[in-house]
């Protein structure tokens, strides 16, 4: 692709975006890709704002894909995601926080498994998992299946590398769960402890029993989807700002080694 196209090519997708034409955008990307190739379009991703990436991805999900999702680089991807809370409506985060997790879980997973190149699904995952929000966002989605998250983390425990990410349940978050295990150490134990901020490497906790009923309190403290989705919405960085890895230490425990 020509140096020259690519700043216009950019220029345009953006202004798109940010009038909220999503399908013209889409239709620019599609463009792209059919006259100088799917690099194109990765370029562009690559080279226009995260927020703007993350206001056109928003728009789709697991059933209505982008270019975008297919396409995306991991890096780009990665930075997206400390602005995609900035696109939900308050009230939704405040009455309707399971639809916001299930929208986001649609978007994460047809990100990450949107493609059968197990390098590119490493790299998308371990640059997520790489930033506090992306952590958060991968907790607001353990968040709704908290029991097979735990029994994930105790399979964990006792296999390490032979983990099969065998449960009681066979809920779409598991395999999602064990691939970003397998893909960064450090980032599953971190998205670990931002929904169970007591959690330690022990077979107690990841043994313990989830109640059926509701209303009952939990055993240990378990952050709520909501109380996760409002912990993304203030990690959104300013739009004048450049959005920046995590500087957190790791926790992890060599289980894959």
């Amino acid at each position: 692709m020509s140096d020259k196209n690519l700043p216009a090519i950019s220029k345009q997708v953006t202004e798109l975006v940010l009038a909220g034409s999503l399908s013209h955008a889409e239709q620019a990307f599609a463009e792209a890709a059919e006259t100088h190739g799917d690099l194109a379009v990765a370029e562009v991703l690559q080279n226009i704002p995260p927020h703007v990436t993350a206001l056109h991805m928003a728009g789709f999900d697991g059933g209505k894909m982008s270019l975008a999702t297919l396409l995306v680089p991991p890096k780009a991807w990665a930075e997206s995601l400390a602005y995609i809370a900035a696109t939900w409506p308050d009230d939704m985060i405040e009455d309707d926080p399971e639809r916001i997790a299930e929208s986001l879980f649609a978007h994460i997973h047809g990100v990450v498994f949107g493609t059968e190149d197990e390098e590119r699904r490493h790299e998308l995952l371990v640059e997520a998992s790489a930033t506090d929000w992306g952590c958060t966002a991968f907790a607001i989605l353990f968040s709704m299946a908290p029991k097979e998250i735990l029994e994930v983390a105790g399979e964990i425990i006792s296999k390490g590398p032979y983990i099969t990410g065998q449960t009681t349940s066979d809920n779409d978050i598991v395999p999602l769960a064990v691939a970003l295990a397998q893909a960064s150490e450090d980032g599953w134990d971190r998205a670990l402890f931002e929904l169970f901020p007591d959690f330690r490497h022990s077979a107690d906790l990841a043994d313990a029993e989830f109640s059926d009923d509701p209303d009952e309190e939990p055993q240990f403290l378990q952050r709520s989807t909501k109380e996760l989705l409002y912990r993304l919405r203030k990690q959104v960085p300013s739009t004048r700002s450049t959005a920046t890895r995590s500087t957190r230490r790791s926790m992890g425990t060599g289980i894959f080694n």
